[in-house]
């Protein structure tokens, strides 16, 4: 791909960028190189490399839900500020 002051500019122009004119060879540059990079990437070989779903290689530790002890309504809203029947009362955020 051929990148030219007139492309920099509308590439620019689309991705909101501003930069001051006198920075325009360097950015000029900078994306030349940029573009050089990503053609070299595009010649190597990836048929037999497996797309990744992810870049750490962690494994969750899942564990079995199981049926347990839970608090009843009345001793979870003991310590509650402010209280209405069975529920939590909240400032209103929402307008």
């Amino acid at each position: 791909m051929t990148l030219d002051k007139t492309t920099l500019k509308k590439i620019a122009q689309l991705a909101k960028l501003k930069f001051d004119p006198s920075a325009e060879e360097s950015m000029l540059k900078d994306m030349k190189q940029l573009l050089s990079w990503v053609e070299q990437l595009q010649e190597v070989d990836t048929k037999d490399v497996k797309p990744l779903t992810s870049m750490s290689s962690e494994v969750n530790a899942l564990r079995e839900d199981k049926v347990g002890m839970h608090l009843e309504h009345s001793k979870a809203l003991e310590n509650a500020p402010k209280q209405d029947g069975s529920f939590f009362r909240v400032p209103k955020v929402v307008e």
